[in-house]
This record gives structure tokens, C-alpha cells and sequence, in this order.
């Protein structure tokens, strides 16, 4: 979500509502939830939710594998949907949110509780982007930028949720190698 609006190729546009009918640009934009009037990045984590649900059962490197699949799948799509948009890192654009989320998710406690200590701790990483994920922001660009700074800010949040695990004695990646 960075705050440089970069221009793009107009000749790889989609005109007017073209956009709409790409599966491209609806993956992008988290199946519509990036569309939001308020808070896009919010709705689109709130839609990482089902599917991080949906993966919860499978075993920690299966989980893994689909996350880093969806990052280097978002590269491409955060791209692509960037130059239908005509401007680097529009805010509708939230398949990095969905990625983020569920990197801060891995390995996490079972519950509703750990879901939502997860949603806040994401969001907030991501709003108020600590070093270096200010800088890879404002720095990298493309889809790979439009993907990392939402990858540091699952990072940090995974980091924090697994340290809360840790000290409130729930079962977690640390604490099971530990």
C-alpha cells in the first residue's frame, strides 16, 4: 500500500469496465473486498480469514508451501493488476494483505481468539509500517513491492504472535522447538 501512485503503461490498460471481467484483477482485489469505499486493506485481510480457515488443518510445511505459492503467484498478480489499474500499489489492490495474514498465521494457536490477536497484529504492522517495511514501501516497486511490505508486516506480526503464544503457555511453532 504505498503512497506513490507511479503511473504504468496505458497501452496495457483494460479499458473502463474490461477490468472487471479479468480474474486477474479479482484475484487482486481479494474477490472485490479491495473495492471497499473505507479501509480496502482491512476488508481484504477480513477475506484472508475463510481461506486461512480453510488451510488451518493441513500440516505445517503443506501450509507453507500454499503460502509462498500465493506470494510468488501475487508478484505476478499485484503486477499485472497494477498496470490494469495504471498505478503502482493502488489501494484496491490487496492480494499482498491476504498473503501478509496468513504469514502471520502460521503455526498459530487454535481459536477465534488467536484469529483476531492475528487480524489486529497484521493490520496494525501494516498501517504503521516500522523499519525496513516503511522503506521497502517507498523503495521497491512493482508486484515484488506491492508483495513485500506486506511480507515484513506478516513477519513481524507472526514474530509477536508467536511470542504471545510462547508466554501465555499455548502450543506454538516456538514452543513446540523449544
Amino acid at each position: 500500500m504505498a503512497n506513490s501512485k507511479r503511473s504504468v503503461d496505458p497501452n496495457d490498460q483494460p479499458q473502463g469496465k474490461d477490468k472487471f471481467k479479468s480474474p486477474i484483477y479479482w484475484l487482486a482485489v481479494g474477490l472485490g473486498s479491495g473495492l471497499a469505499p473505507k479501509a480496502p486493506g482491512t476488508a481484504g485481510t477480513l477475506v484472508a480469514i475463510p481461506l486461512y480457515l480453510l488451510l488451518n488443518g493441513l500440516l505445517l510445511w503443506q501450509y507453507m508451501a500454499i503460502v509462498l505459492a500465493g506470494f510468488i503467484i501475487g508478484v505476478w498478480i499485484c503486477e499485472v493488476a497494477a498496470r490494469q489499474l495504471g498505478v503502482h500499489d493502488d489501494p484496491s489492490i490487496v492480494w499482498d494483505e491476504i498473503i501478509g495474514f496468513l504469514i502471520t498465521m502460521i503455526a498459530a494457536p487454535v481459536g477465534w481468539l488467536w484469529i483476531v490477536i492475528g487480524f489486529v497484529l497484521f493490520r496494525f504492522f501494516d498501517i504503521v509500517k516500522p523499519w525496513p517495511i516503511r522503506t521497502i514501501d517507498q523503495r521497491v516497486t512493482g508486484g515484488m513491492g506491492i508483495m513485500l511490505d506486506d511480507v515484513f508486516a506478516g513477519i513481524y506480526a507472526l514474530v509477536c504472535l508467536q511470542l504471545l503464544a510462547l508466554f501465555m503457555g499455548k502450543t506454538s511453532f516456538i514452543s513446540s522447538i523449544l
